[in-house]
């Protein structure tokens, strides 16, 4: 839903302001948290598989391809299918999806050294955090600016379904330059998205599914952000 020239939040009430500031604050410490720990799972579940060589034996068979569209199928899952499943189901999906998510990038490890993954990690997490407090505290609409970045996020899809079929490292360096615009964009615009939901009063169990949601949204933002920086910006193995 898009914010008018004035956001509704700035003109209530002192009292009710409060009671809206702690119970905001209170909702995306939550959706934090969920993202926080999905990446944590992601992680963990990347590094085993890499340092386990499950990964490598995976790779070997048709079954990446379920580990590569799966992820794909539970992120639709979430967002069209949400309304019909129980708080504790979507949180389900969504730990599922990031341990999915952890399967499909155990090659980083394989491909990049470790310290190149830890400086791109804690870069891609300064960024992450600046761009969702400012997405957070900021007054403009960013509504506009959402719905550009948007449409490159459907040019960087294209392009990069185009680029497997034609492996130019051209192409994929221009992919990841405007894949890091875009998902810093997009990281301040979801907060904002995710803020304006919570002014919609809902409380218990829909409550429960939008701080899902939001979690989902800002994982995304996460991870892409951090697979364009390291494409970028990784040190490859010799």
């Amino acid at each position: 839903m898009a914010l008018s020239s004035q956001p509704r939040w700035s003109v209530r009430t002192a009292d009710a302001q409060v009671g809206l500031d702690v119970g905001l604050r209170n909702y995306m410490l939550r959706i934090y948290n969920y993202m926080a720990s999905g990446l944590a799972l992601t992680g963990i579940v990347a590094y085993f598989f890499a340092e386990s060589g499950l990964y490598l034996s995976i790779a070997r068979t048709p079954l990446i391809y379920v580990f590569m569209l799966a992820p794909l199928g539970l992120v639709m899952l979430l967002s069209f299918g949400i309304n019909r499943m129980s708080a504790t189901a979507a949180q389900a999906v969504f730990w599922l999806y990031a341990g999915l998510m952890g399967v499909s990038m155990a090659s980083i490890f394989l491909v990049f050294t470790g310290a190149s993954i830890a400086r791109v990690f804690f870069i891609t997490a300064g960024t992450f955090a600046a761009m969702s407090l400012y997405g957070y505290t900021t007054q403009r609409d960013l509504s506009r600016i959402g719905s550009f970045l948007f449409m490159g996020l459907i040019g960087i899809v294209i392009a990069s379904l185009v680029n497997l079929f034609v492996g130019s490292s051209a192409l994929q360096f221009a992919i990841s330059v405007i894949g890091v615009v875009v998902f810093t964009g997009l990281t301040a615009w979801d907060t904002q998205q995710i803020k304006e939901m919570y002014y919609e009063g809902d409380y218990g169990e829909v409550a429960s599914k939008k701080a899902v949601l939001g979690a989902l949204r800002l994982y995304l933002d996460f991870i892409n952000l951090f697979m364009m920086l390291m494409q970028l910006m990784g040190a490859r193995r010799d």
